[in-house]
């Protein structure tokens, strides 16, 4: 495989495992080559919605050890996301284990330390009850797969400018915008398909209700910069990433400040970095925010920010294995 010429899309690999809950347990793991799943043209998840998925990567080391990211995370945060759609609850260790495997059982598809890819892991959980009505379905199936991935920017990280568009909302007040479901990366396609038409990496989203304050940033969290203070958004709409709660336990850890608290759009301009954070790029620093509404853009330069780089760098030191893991983080499947 070329790892060089990755994009960030799937790629065929060997292997995926599957676990079925009955409506009284989940069975025990099965692997297989099959891509395709057979279902009802009556399944509950193709008609409303009862679909849930997690991101993760796994990372080949400096020192040739393969390792996965924090996936005890990622298994309670499907169980939230299935607790709102009452769907089945997926096990930590069911979770991790499929993971673990699914890790082991591609390694050959898991890119060289150095390449700048890594082997990207979609866990996804699916409603499987057959019927008509809208209610919550009793059966699932939970599957993960994985793909091997590109660097999110090739030849080195690079700041991207977004808008604020407040025509679409991405999630609504007290409804699925801090649960990792479809339905909420369906209601950003519109917007965002505009955003990119127009020259725009991503879209700012604000909140619901007011359209005052700061939400996610396209499909990634929002973080600000100021007086040696990390400054991230606080709202039940948000998706509570992974990658964001590890940039704040680093920055904390780095002797910054951290604060969790509703952003006003007027506070963007007293930001002096931003960036957007998920698992795809791990930062993506903001180099301008355009307000559609007032006209008024806030710029942050071309240049990746300097705090910007050093929690990027200290992250990926402990994914990669360049430094110790003082967190506890990362484990080990690959020796």
């Amino acid at each position: 495989m070329n790892w060089s010429a990755l994009g960030f899309d799937y790629y065929k690999t060997e292997i995926n495992a599957r676990s079925t809950f009955d409506g009284e347990k989940w069975s025990e793991l099965v692997y297989t080559d099959d891509e395709y799943i057979k279902m009802h043209i009556s399944t509950t998840c193709l008609h409303y919605g009862l679909q849930a998925f997690e991101g993760m990567k796994a990372f080949r080391g400096v020192d040739g050890k393969v390792r996965l990211f924090r996936p005890e995370e990622n298994a309670r945060r499907m169980q939230a996301s299935a607790r709102k759609l009452c769907l089945p609850e997926p096990p930590v260790e069911l979770f991790v284990e499929a993971c673990r495997e699914i890790v082991r059982r591609n390694e050959k598809f898991i890119p060289p330390y150095g390449s700048g890819a890594t082997l990207y892991l979609r866990p996804m959980l699916i409603g499987t009850h057959v019927g008509l009505g809208v209610k919550r379905s009793p059966e699932a199936m939970l599957i993960v797969y994985c793909s091997p991935v590109g660097p999110y920017f090739k030849g080195g990280m690079k700041t991207i400018n977004v808008v604020i568009d407040r025509v679409q909302d991405r999630a609504a007040p007290r409804g699925t915008g801090d649960v990792k479901v479809g339905g909420n990366y369906a209601a950003s396609i519109f917007s965002g398909t505009k955003a990119h038409t127009e020259g725009y990496s991503n879209v700012l989203y604000v909140d619901a209700a007011e359209h005052r304050y700061v939400e996610e940033c396209g499909a990634a969290n929002f973080f600000g910069i100021k007086d040696n203070t990390y400054v991230t958004p606080k709202s039940p709409s948000i998706l509570p990433s992974i990658t964001n709660k590890s940039l704040r336990e680093l920055a904390a850890h780095l002797g910054m400040k951290v604060e969790e608290r509703p952003i006003p759009v007027e506070e963007l301009s007293t930001f002096v970095e931003a960036g957007a954070c998920g698992t795809a790029a791990v930062i993506s620093p903001i180099a301008s925010i355009f307000d559609l509404d007032s006209g008024e853009r806030v710029s942050y330069g071309n240049e990746v920010g300097a705090t910007c780089l050093k929690l990027y760098n200290a992250l990926q030191d402990i994914q990669y294995g360049r430094s110790e893991d003082i967190f506890g983080w990362t484990e080990v499947v690959i020796e």
